[in-house]
C-alpha cells in the first residue's frame, strides 16, 4: 500500500495535485487505516496517470471525469470535440503572436500599410519624429473610427505632400519642437503658412466638405487633444498658434474655419 507521496512520486504529479484531484472528485480519497493514514493501491496509481495523461493533453478538468468513465464510441466522440477546440485555440494563439510580432515593426501596429507608407514619406522629408509620432497617434484613433474613409484620406494626404508649403510648415513645426525655447518667430512663421493653405483649401472647396468627410465632432475635438501624448510644451505651442491663427482669421486643428475679427467661428 502507497503513501500519498509514494502514489503522486508513481504517478508523476504533486501531493498538492493528488489533494486537488481528491476536493474536485476526480480521485476518490481512502478511509483511512487503523493508524489514521490514507494508503493507496494500484487502481488509484492507473487512475492518477490517466488524470494526468488527460490535463497535459489540453483536456479541461471539468471535463476529466466524462473522459475516464466514457465508453470507446463516446471517448473517441469527446476527444474529437477537444481536438477542434484545442485546434481553435492553436489558431487564435497564432493570430495572437501575429498581432504581438507587430509590436515590433512600430508603426504598422493598428495601422494599414497605406498610413505606414505616409508615415514613413514624412520622415524621408525630415519631418521630426515627435511630429510624425503625434500624426501616428491621429491616424491610429481616425482608422478605428472610419476604417472605410482611410483610402480617400489618405490619397489627399498623399497629395498634400508635394505641397511646397506643407514642407515648409513640417520645417518650421520641427524647429518649434526641437528648439530650447518657444521662439515667436518660429511660431508666428507656423501660423501664416497655417493661414495661407487654409486660404488655399477654402478657395478649392475643401473646407465646404469637412462636415461630410470629418461629421462627428466630438471625436475631431478629441483629435485635438493628441499633442497631450507629447507632453505640456507641445500643448503650450499648440495653444498659441491657434491663438495666431486666429489673429489671422481661422480656428481649429483637425477642422479648419474662419472666424470674424471677435474671434467667433464662422462657416467659410
Amino acid at each position: 500500500m502507497l503513501t500519498i507521496s509514494q502514489l503522486a512520486a508513481h504517478a508523476g504529479v504533486t501531493v498538492r495535485a493528488v489533494r486537488h484531484y481528491h476536493q474536485i472528485g476526480l480521485l476518490p480519497e481512502p478511509e483511512r487505516d487503523a493508524s489514521g493514514y490514507r494508503t493507496y493501491a494500484a487502481p488509484a496509481v492507473v487512475r492518477l496517470i490517466r488524470i494526468r495523461t488527460l490535463a497535459e493533453a489540453g483536456v479541461p478538468l471539468a471535463r476529466v471525469q466524462e473522459l475516464l468513465d466514457a465508453g470507446g464510441q463516446e471517448f473517441s466522440t469527446a476527444v474529437s470535440e477537444i481536438d477542434r477546440r484545442l485546434r481553435g485555440e492553436i489558431q487564435e494563439l497564432q493570430e495572437h503572436r501575429r498581432r504581438i510580432a507587430k509590436l515590433a515593426a512600430g508603426d504598422s501596429l493598428a495601422l494599414p500599410l497605406e498610413v505606414t507608407d505616409y508615415l514613413g514619406r514624412m520622415r524621408a522629408m525630415g519631418v521630426p519624429e515627435l511630429l510624425v509620432e503625434m500624426e501616428r497617434d491621429a491616424w491610429i484613433m481616425i482608422v478605428a473610427r472610419w476604417p472605410e474613409k482611410i483610402p480617400e484620406f489618405m490619397a489627399a494626404k498623399i497629395a498634400q505632400l508635394d505641397d511646397p508649403l506643407l514642407s515648409r510648415l513640417y520645417r518650421t513645426i520641427g524647429g518649434l519642437l526641437t528648439a530650447e525655447d518657444d521662439s515667436e518667430a518660429w511660431l508666428a512663421e507656423a501660423a501664416d503658412l497655417l493661414a495661407e493653405m487654409a486660404q488655399q483649401a477654402a478657395a478649392r472647396g475643401e473646407l465646404d466638405r469637412q462636415d461630410e468627410l470629418l461629421p462627428d465632432r466630438s471625436f475631431v475635438d478629441l483629435l485635438d487633444t493628441v499633442a497631450l501624448s507629447a507632453g505640456p510644451r507641445a500643448v503650450r505651442l499648440q495653444d498659441r498658434l491657434q491663438e495666431l491663427m486666429v489673429e489671422r482669421g481661422w480656428s481649429g486643428w483637425t477642422r479648419i474655419e474662419r472666424v470674424d475679427q471677435r474671434g467667433t467661428d464662422s462657416h467659410p
